[in-house]
């Protein structure tokens, strides 16, 4: 379910965090809001369908078939390795009260607005056509609205609750998503286009996992990853780095790294990254073995 959630959304690294982490506080296990974080990015409808018109058929197939196969085995590993303790999973004190609102809601219809705006707000401002002078207004509008419906849907003390929630996540995210794409911005000035082809030309294991490597570090806006993948094509890069970074670079970011710890802690961080190289240098050598 979790990733079938995932496939419904169309959002960067970063924008899925306030839903893994809303989820994740407010019962989730871990292996299900992992594998939620990892799918929504990876392999949404939205970017699938991008890849395969500017990239290939081929590729777009190869990108949903092994983001599916790897936030499965992510979410099952992460659960193994780490399970939930009950206080975990049973508590999260306003977090909870904020998102678990079944029984507390007046009217279904207002439920479903209040989903609804919440999808549109997601979608607009992580939306790459849409310019900042158009983005902006439509997002104070959607807010404005997503507020209305929220207190029309909620009664008065889950309101509030969600209203705290939401705050502490724009205090928790937002400075450190200013750190991050800072960071990742200045990598991509310093590295030069030559450099790509000279290094990245054949489907080695230095290459691939340096594809990935770069996915883990730098920060694109959602889709931005497929024009990026489409300019490493014509510059000469080799179809097992390129489905490698395509795997790596929409799930995690710098940006996301640093908020992600703050979630869920060093030692899950370290893993949930390491089994995302793994998994993206793998299927980057086996894919360019087989597509010569």
């Amino acid at each position: 379910m979790s990733v079938l959630a995932g496939l419904c959304l169309a959002v960067c690294s970063c924008t899925i965090l306030p839903l893994f982490a809303g989820i994740r506080k407010s019962g989730a296990g871990l292996g299900p809001a992992i594998a939620f974080l990892y799918t929504a990015p990876a392999t949404n409808i939205l970017a699938i369908i991008y890849t395969s018109s500017l990239i290939g058929g081929d590729v777009a197939l190869a990108r949903i078939i092994l983001s599916i196969t790897f936030a499965i085995i992510i979410g099952i590993t992460m659960s193994a390795l780490f399970p939930d303790k009950a206080s975990e999973t049973a508590s999260g004190g306003a977090s909870a009260e904020a998102f678990a609102t079944i029984g507390n809601v007046k009217t279904s219809g207002w439920l479903w607005g209040f989903f609804a705006i919440l999808l549109a707000v997601l979608l607009w401002g992580a939306s790459p056509v849409l310019k900042l002078p158009v983005k902006l207004p439509g997002l104070v509008v959607l807010i404005a609205a997503l507020i209305f419906i929220a207190r029309r849907a909620l009664n008065r003390d889950s309101f509030m609750s969600w209203m705290r929630e939401t705050w502490f996540f724009v205090r928790t995210i937002l400075p450190l998503l200013l750190v991050g794409v800072f960071a990742a911005g200045m990598l991509r000035v310093i590295i030069p286009a030559e450099f790509v082809a000279q290094y990245f030309g054949g489907t080695t294991l230095g290459a691939t996992l340096g594809a990935v490597l770069f996915g883990v570090v730098a920060y694109f806006p959602t889709l931005v990853e497929v024009p990026m993948a489409r300019l490493f094509l014509d510059l000469g890069v080799g179809m097992g780095p390129l489905i490698a970074y395509l795997l790596a670079d929409p799930v995690i970011s710098l940006p996301s790294i640093l908020v992600i710890r703050r979630f869920i802690g060093n030692k899950r961080l370290f893993w949930y990254i390491g089994i995302i190289i793994v998994c993206c240098t793998a299927a980057g050598l086996i894919y360019g073995a087989i597509a010569g």
